[in-house]
């Protein structure tokens, strides 16, 4: 390049730059401005109207391509710019200057383009978003056009790759200058590149990378059954519609968790594992299992002299007892409440063995805990708790009987009616606990038993044989 070229080279850097930075600058600060008035109100907990705030989320989205377009502009018209002031010098210039230039200018412009885009949306990304979406999704705000992580990759690798290589293929085709060492002012080219290229990679990288590990990080949470977990990064590209819908499943399991934990206060933990186990229509099937029938001895009579809130507090303190002997001792399933007893039911999952030692088990529980009971009852002045248990094994049908509107999980069966028999045998025979001679045959451990003269049941053609404990 000759002088004097070189010295208009010069002053067009110096002039350009004294208009062009102070121009962008200016649009960008009246950018940003325009965003103030709803971040002050946003920041005041003040109500902003939806179709205004929608405006600003518009902007604030698109706030990379402003800036990006602000960049590529100045670069663009620097490039015309820098042409004409040469081609005006009223020197001769080289016809490899007039496509030498302005590829030049294209390749600076697009990895200053670059660093612009990523890193205006790491910042409103990191400060704005959190305000301006804090009860929203960016990614589902109409009128928007993110970049997509296809459009990211091609940016990182033309910004990474292509441009700095562009530069060096340049340094070929340049002019000889005086007073410049080729090599060295090469490598200070090729360093340049690499130093951009790897800001780039750090911001793009960065872009990927952390909304991959917060999934990763929350959806193993998932996995280990915590359902408290919340991604709070907010996008508006592909991986802001990925942490959306990650965050909205999780809110359902957390809803659906919440049910089957209030459906299984209401049916029993037992029951509700039962029902989400098997098929969700109607119907059932046949298995052996054990019923237990307790009830609570004269207490229509006692009720008769207590409130219905004292009525009410009595069962519920006996019901409270039990469940646990039922249930957490044993592995056995309260399937009814029967107003003043309840119906609990051992052997119904499909793999479950042992049931009738688990009944007996479980009775015995029972009847230890009302003594416990019983004791904290007479320290308070009040009457002792009395109760009758029959046990019966055999065939039932287990599954959901009713409605496709209400349906209920039970059994049903013959098993189920002579249960009930044997536990109304307790006030004829004066005894607390019975079994039939069925589920003693499937005791699985030995236990000290007394048998009983066979009793007539109503609904069985022969008299049944019932045994209790030897010891109580």
């Amino acid at each position: 390049m000759a002088a004097g070229l070189k010295q208009r080279f010069i002053t067009t850097v110096i002039v350009w730059n004294l208009i062009a930075y102070p121009a962008a600058v200016a649009i960008w600060v009246w950018l940003i401005l325009s965003l103030r008035p709803a971040f002050e109100r946003l920041k005041r907990d003040e109500t902003i109207a939806q179709d205004e705030l929608d405006v600003v989320r518009r902007r604030l989205v698109h706030l990379p391509w402003f800036g990006a377009a602000i960049s590529g502009v100045a670069w663009f018209v620097g490039a015309i710019v820098f042409l004409v002031s040469l081609a005006t010098a009223g020197h001769a210039m080289s016809t490899q200057l007039f496509w030498h230039l302005p590829i030049s200018f294209g390749v600076s412009g697009f990895i200053a383009t670059t660093q612009s885009f990523f890193l205006i949306e790491w910042a409103s990304q990191w400060g704005l978003y959190p305000l301006f979406f804090r009860d929203a999704r960016p990614d589902r705000l109409e009128g928007i056009h993110p970049i997509s992580l296809r459009m990211r990759g091609f940016m990182w690798a033309v910004s990474a790759s292509v441009c700095p290589i562009g530069s060096l293929l340049l340094l070929l085709f340049a002019p000889p200058s005086r007073g410049t060492n080729p090599q060295s002012f090469g490598v200070f080219v090729a360093i340049i590149g690499i130093v951009f290229a790897l800001f780039s990679a750090l911001l793009i990288g960065r872009s990927v990378a952390k909304p991959v590990d917060e999934l990763r990080t929350a959806a193993q949470a998932v996995t280990q059954g915590n359902l408290d977990v919340h991604v709070p990064l907010r996008r508006a590209d592909e991986f802001g519609a990925l942490i959306g819908e990650f965050n909205r499943m999780v809110t359902e399991l957390r809803e659906k968790e919440r049910l089957r934990q209030t459906f299984g206060a209401h049916v029993g933990r037992k029951a509700a594992e039962e029902i989400l186990s098997r098929d969700p229509g109607l119907g059932g099937t046949e298995q052996e299992i054990t019923v237990m029938f307790v009830d609570i001895r004269s207490f229509t009579a006692r009720s008769a002299h207590l409130s219905p809130t004292k009525a009410v507090g009595l069962l519920n303190e006996f019901l409270r007892e039990m469940v646990d002997a039922v249930e957490g001792e044993n592995g056995g399933m309260i399937n009814k409440f029967l107003g003043d007893g309840f119906m609990a039911l051992f052997g119904i999952a499909r793999d479950s063995r042992g049931h009738a030692d688990q009944a007996l088990g479980a009775a015995q529980s029972i009847q230890r805990t009302l003594e416990e009971l019983n004791q904290q009852r007479s320290a308070r002045g009040e009457d002792p708790i009395q109760i009758g248990i029959g046990i019966n094994t055999g065939p039932a049908i287990v599954g959901s009987i009713g409605s496709p509107e209400r349906m209920e999980f039970t059994v049903i069966g013959n098993t189920v009616n002579v249960a009930s028999r044997i536990e109304a045998l307790n006030k004829t025979l004066s005894t607390s606990l019975l079994i039939s001679k069925a589920t003693r045959d499937a005791l699985q451990v030995s236990a000290e038993l007394r048998a009983l003269p066979p009793q007539p049941v109503k609904g069985v053609d022969e008299p049944v044989e019932v045994f209790t404990l030897a010891r109580v």
